[in-house]
């Protein structure tokens, strides 16, 4: 299995190239171009770097490809003063404070290390909460967070579904929100927030009116209201930034996200003569079967002459390692999100992926490299029986409005095969 920096690597033996337990606190490794960092992230409960914590905006992200995109938004919005601008003295770099809400898994805390490195580097604050360290996380989380809730202007956040964010949004007495992508589930989200329904992930099967479902409901309805915008001169203010085709309703101020940071900090990448696929998380999710998705793969590579697979952080090793032994592929484990890998490089003349946040933001980032992208519709066979009903038409709206990439219908490629 390859190293996130695209070390070669042949089909793994069980055990082999799974990462360790990383630990909180553990800083992340310099990336190649990149300043060394100048100061550390803040501990749970404390700060980081010149800013006046609480009294600008407050970001909460929970994944790296979050953390990504409040960095494109902020570049947006002028926010930092760009690499290495920590320590170098004169005024605050910015009144951006970044609060990791940590998860569990080590490759996501992985990424999101490397990420809050990058963070620091653009002159912006950044907090790490172990938010999920033990059974009195949360409430030492939320306690430590409340004062700077409080004193906030401006929220932004990367996952309105997340229950964690939106029990911190019924605390706030900000204003102006932003929601940033959190992956296509972006989409889904301004469509529930336009129809008025409950926020729900759309690959989550059954009613949603569990115990926990029912306790939580009031802060869940308290948040959705929050992200609604205010009626006309109102003084609550509802911001999107965002790459996803999405249609927000009435109110909500919309800014596209072209991935102009990215592209201005990395590349342009060596492009190789190769395909490389990009991988999913949907056998995890319960969205498609594991068989039909390995067949799928190694008819990808066969078709396509891809050599390596991009894995998704929440692939099961167990998985990876399969795929690996039966379709030759070599597997990367990226620790960076796969918009700043391909940019960096190198990376293959196609990327072949199923439907997936990438189809929408690798053209952007790739813009002007002559890579190209194509995505492989889902065959509805290949959807477990525990799938939510909403799965299908879901996923085809990803394929379907994906702009600037070639499409692969399974009927054809299955074929091609």
């Amino acid at each position: 299995m390859s190293s996130p920096e695209g070390t070669r690597a042949g089909p793994v033996p069980p055990g082999a190239g799974v990462p360790p337990q990383e630990t909180a606190g553990t800083p992340a490794r310099r990336l190649l171009g990149v300043p060394r960092q100048r100061h550390r992230t803040a501990p749970a409960g404390g700060q980081s770097g010149a800013a006046a914590p609480g009294t600008g905006t407050l970001a909460f992200v929970e994944s790296p490809v979050q953390l990504l995109n409040v960095l494109e938004w902020a570049h947006s919005a002028d926010l930092g003063h760009g690499p290495g601008s920590a320590g170098r003295g004169g005024p605050a770099p910015t009144s951006l404070t970044v609060v990791v809400l940590s998860p569990h898994d080590p490759m996501t805390r992985g990424q999101l290390r490397r990420m809050a490195e990058l963070a620091r580097d653009e002159g912006h604050t950044v907090r790490w909460e172990e938010a999920r360290g033990g059974p009195t996380a949360p409430m030492r989380t939320v306690g430590g967070l409340t004062p700077l809730l409080r004193r906030a202007r401006r929220i932004v956040i990367g996952d309105p579904f997340s229950r964690y964010v939106q029990l911190l949004l019924t605390l706030t007495r900000a204003r102006d929100l932003v929601v940033v992508d959190d992956g296509t589930a972006t989409m889904e989200f301004i469509s529930q927030l336009a129809r008025g329904e409950r926020l729900v992930r759309w690959h989550r099967h059954g009613s949603g009116r569990g115990a926990r479902d029912l306790v939580f409901a009031p802060f869940s309805a308290t948040a959705r209201r929050r992200l609604t915008p205010a009626p006309e001169g109102g003084r609550r203010t509802v911001g999107l930034f965002s790459s996803m085709p999405v249609d927000a309703p009435p109110g909500v101020r919309v800014t596209t996200n072209d991935f102009a940071w990215t592209r201005t900090r990395f590349g342009p990448p060596r492009v190789m003569g190769a395909a490389d696929i990009v991988g999913t998380s949907l056998v995890e999710t319960g969205v498609v079967d594991a068989d039909r998705y390995r067949d799928a793969v190694l008819t990808l590579a066969r078709t396509h002459g891809a050599t390596r697979y991009f894995a998704h952080r929440r692939e099961s090793t167990e998985k990876l390692h399969r795929l690996a032994a039966e379709t030759g592929l070599e597997i990367v484990r990226p620790d960076l999100p796969l918009e700043l890998i391909a940019r960096r490089g190198p990376i293959g003349r196609l990327i072949v992926s199923f439907p997936s946040t990438v189809v929408h933001t690798l053209p952007l980032a790739l813009l002007g490299t002559g890579v190209r992208v194509a995505v492989c519709d889902i065959d509805p066979q290949w959807l477990t029986a525990h799938a939510s009903p909403r799965a299908q038409g879901f996923l085809d709206g990803v394929t379907g409005t994906a702009r600037d990439v070639q499409r692969l219908p399974f009927t054809q490629r299955m074929a091609a095969g």
